[in-house]
């Protein structure tokens, strides 16, 4: 990464305070970054690249209407949605139960509080990483100097701008207002962006963010009943798996001419990125709000591992795996990121299927309009 503030290293990575940091001014609302990029046309109009071409066309297909396609009307019970939350997915069990948890005296009041809370603020998250992913779309149309990787960008852009607004009215119509960007992901965007290399920003936004976005949505969307949300989540999804295959495809023609030096460079972003990604979901403003201290919590669950939550954080990575290694990057050079994965426990996904192979089978938008009929809305 471009900032050696936020440089890791492999024997802080599961430091309390790599996990908690500290947060900016939760009242910003502006927030700069510094970037230079050189900006590329090309004159060569020639459709040369046919996978770029394919997803393009896909792409033009499946456009939808944030404002007509979705159920907006729903009421939305939060309370009933925390409750069956609660009995499908037993995140913190170990802490439910355990006299010396920070969480001792509470109670299920303060439970589906915490559930209620913890749904809002993922909500957030993805909210914060889809203007990411729409400002760094934005420069690869700018970067990129193929035109096949150009058009398709674009077509990503309205993609982007199409999530940031259906997951800020959901959070302002349905769950009261989100919550500021988890410092974890904050400087994770900071270093995808302020690095001048198009590259980078594929692998940053469309492997990394875009990869584990794809799988906690799918996640989501299958636990949760709520209708608006599980639609909303569908659609986004169809358009996250093209995103991701966006980058797959582009960077594999690109990495196999880079030398061992620049691959290497390439496996350290990525390390760095998945610890970002996985330290992203501790919620400490959720536990700040609940009275407490993000810290005590990471210390008691280091001592007392969570099974559930264990496997929560690394079925996230169940979509990034298997593209870094059809990028080539799991196993280039000495087997680095092999062993990171391995010890960050997520290795076991390199086989799942790659994304590129799966994202014509998650098109949503597709999928309604064969079952609606020719010519109807994807609503």
């Amino acid at each position: 990464m471009t900032t050696t503030e936020s440089r890791l290293t492999g024997a802080d990575v599961n430091d309390v305070d790599s996990i908690v940091i500290e947060r900016s001014d939760p009242n910003e609302i502006l927030h700069t970054i510094q970037q230079e990029s050189e900006v590329l046309f090309t004159w060569d109009y020639k459709r040369s690249r046919p996978a770029l071409v394919k997803l393009y066309e896909k792409a033009k297909r499946s456009q939808w209407n944030a404002t007509t396609d979705l159920p907006w009307e729903t009421e939305v019970d939060r309370e009933k949605l925390a409750v069956e939350f609660r009995q499908t997915v037993a995140r913190f069990d170990v802490m439910q139960d355990d006299p010396d948890a920070p969480t001792a005296k509470w109670g299920d009041k303060e439970w589906d509080e915490f559930v209620i809370e913890t749904q809002r603020w993922t909500l957030s998250q993805f909210l914060h990483g889809e203007q990411g992913a729409l400002i760094c779309t934005g420069l690869i149309t700018a970067t990129v100097p193929w035109i096949d990787a150009k058009y398709y960008a674009a077509t990503q852009v309205m993609d982007e701008a199409r999530h940031v607004e259906v997951f800020g009215r959901y959070l302002e119509e349905k769950m009261d207002g989100a919550y500021p960007v988890n410092p974890q992901l904050k400087l994770l965007l900071d270093d995808i962006i302020k690095d001048s290399r198009w590259d980078i920003t594929y692998l940053g936004m469309q492997i990394m963010v875009e990869g584990l976005a794809l799988a906690a949505f799918g996640f989501m969307h299958m636990l949760t009943e709520e209708p608006l949300l599980k639609k909303l989540l569908r659609y986004v999804m169809s358009d996250e798996a093209r995103h991701v295959a966006f980058g797959v495809i582009s960077l594999q023609e690109l990495y196999s001419q880079l030398s061992a030096a620049e691959i290497k460079e390439r496996q350290e972003f990525a390390y760095e990125a998945a610890v970002r990604l996985r330290n992203r979901f501790f919620a400490q403003d959720v536990w700040e709000r609940m009275g407490v201290d993000p810290k005590a919590v990471v210390r008691f669950l280091q001592t007392h591992p969570d099974p559930m939550e264990e496997m929560f954080q690394t079925m996230l990575f169940s979509k990034i795996v298997p593209n870094v290694k059809k990028l080539g990057l799991l196993d280039a050079g000495d087997g680095s990121l092999r062993k990171r994965f391995t010890d960050l426990g997520i290795i076991q996904f390199e086989n799942n299927t790659d994304t590129e192979q799966e994202y014509d089978s998650l098109d949503a938008v597709a999928a309604d309009a064969a079952r609606i009929g020719p010519g109807a809305a994807a609503g």
